[in-house]
């Protein structure tokens, strides 16, 4: 173990997690402690942390273990759908899965097995629930919005399902995974209320959703400003999920199988402007990533029409990767520059530049 400044002795990572894994510690008592941490190593540091910190890997047995449960689970999916059917198989995984996951997420504390099991015990919950109501064997994705009635039932049954997951695992991402179900849900209800509307309405119903999404990362964010809880990493996975349900409504409808007009190309870049804003606005990078491949559409039409076809990927690649990367050295220069036009109770709310 290392030593702190003050000469007494730090306690590990690994002995923390086995703290909890046995009782001795809760999960808000470590949070706490590590908050406390942070805000004394704080004290020392002149320097601000530019990253959107969250804990996806702990070292490379989490990629071991990981490769091991895609293995055992694929496998064990197609035997299970061979011997007690497509429904039984979802169940057997997803009970496979919570087996699995209280012992390398309720006594291990890997990170990228618990996401990877949380996400396959949600998705087999509710392709079975589909499959039940609906008496088949085989769906396609791109069938689900006729489903209407019980797709939104899947959707409640998984929302209950990742609750109980939550509730004894506390998984951030779980909190994503049943905002998304309950967005599948809000889908389908809209497509069952208006027949035959669905390509009309699939835009705002998305965009909608897509703000409601990001409203409650922003509460989970402007409760933790720090970022220093589980709060933040709730935030984060919220944030991944409201980005394509914000980006690809107000994008999409601008481009076109044909292609896209000067007018057109100057609006998408116009909208990715304005995430991009809102991204440094919130710390959060989420949302401009989702925009990128917009953009890149976007800026390449506009090199098409100015007579540079034979060079209108490269040159797109080279200006999108030279645009990532000065906002990533300038990102805190930024920030603190618009922080500064807005009202203090706002800038309160949200992370701070230093």
């Amino acid at each position: 173990m290392s030593s702190n400044p003050s000469g007494n002795e730090a306690i590990s990572s690994d002995t923390i997690e086995r703290a909890v894994a046995q009782g001795v510690l809760t999960l808000q008592q470590v949070e706490m402690l590590r908050y406390l941490e942070k805000a004394r190593a704080s004290a020392t540091v002149t320097e601000p942390a530019d990253e959107e910190e969250f804990r996806f890997i702990n070292g490379f047995g989490d990629i071991f273990v990981t490769i091991g449960v895609a293995l055992f689970l694929g496998a064990l999916s197609y035997f299970a759908s061979k011997l007690v059917g497509s429904v039984g198989a979802g169940c057997t995984v997803a009970l496979t899965s919570w087996l699995l996951a209280e012992y390398f997420t309720a006594r291990r504390r890997m990170a990228l097995p618990s996401i990877v099991l949380l996400l396959v015990f949600a998705c087999s919950v509710s392709v079975a629930t589909l499959l039940l109501v609906t008496g088949t064997e085989t769906f396609r994705f791109d069938e689900l919005h006729e489903k209407g009635w019980p797709v939104v039932l899947a959707g409640l049954v998984t929302i209950a399902a990742t609750a109980l997951h939550y509730r004894r695992f506390h998984v951030p991402i779980t909190f994503a995974a049943g905002v998304a179900a309950l967005v599948a849900s809000v889908v389908a209800l809209a497509s069952s209320l208006t027949p035959g509307l669905e390509s009309v309405l699939i835009r705002p119903v998305l965009l909608v959703c897509g703000i409601c999404v990001f409203a409650l990362a922003m509460h989970f964010d402007m409760s933790d400003p720090q970022r220093q809880t589980r709060r933040t990493d709730i935030a984060f996975w919220l944030h991944m999920l409201a980005a394509p349900l914000i980006v690809h409504p107000l994008i999409s409808v601008l481009v076109s199988p044909g292609g896209l007009s000067a007018a057109t190309s100057f609006g998408v870049l116009a909208i990715f402007g304005g995430l991009a804003l809102v991204a440094v606005l919130v710390d959060r990078r989420a949302i401009l990533v989702s925009g990128l491949s917009y953009a890149g559409i976007a800026f390449g039409s506009l090199v098409k029409q100015i007579g540079l076809s034979d060079s209108a990927v490269p040159l797109t690649l080279l200006v999108l990767g030279a645009l990532v990367l000065l906002l990533s050295a300038g990102w805190q220069a930024l920030r603190r520059s618009l922080l500064a036009l807005l009202p203090n109770t706002l800038v309160r709310g949200l992370p701070p530049h230093t």
